[in-house]
């Protein structure tokens, strides 16, 4: 069965800024996930992301840890992880239990 956005997300949910203790779906840095079917019924992911600030320390972790966590999912070949920088991220991006969490209403 092919995996949806939603098993992706659920996985991302997994991932965190070490600086903020909010997951990465939850700080809204995940702008996209894409999914291409490759031979033997496995399919390649592409994920578009941000990050809080351009001069991230941890984006090379923090990219390694998505990547690491998309592809322990069953059927997944390979994933690509793209930082972009727009539309620049902005706590507007916030989930709703992202503010809760940070104590920001």
């Amino acid at each position: 069965m092919p995996l949806t956005q939603e098993d992706v997300l659920t996985a991302l949910r997994q991932c965190y800024d070490p600086e903020i203790p909010v997951n990465i779906v939850d700080l809204g840095l995940i702008y996209g996930v894409n999914f291409e079917s490759v031979p033997e019924q496995q399919q390649d992911v592409a994920i578009e992301m941000t990050l809080t600030a351009q001069g991230c320390p941890e984006h090379v972790n923090i990219s390694a840890q998505v990547k690491s966590r998309v592809e322990q999912l069953p059927g997944v070949r390979n994933v690509t992880v793209n930082v972009v920088w727009t539309p620049p991220w902005t706590p507007e991006r916030l989930s709703p239990d992202a503010r809760k969490q940070l104590g920001i209403d």
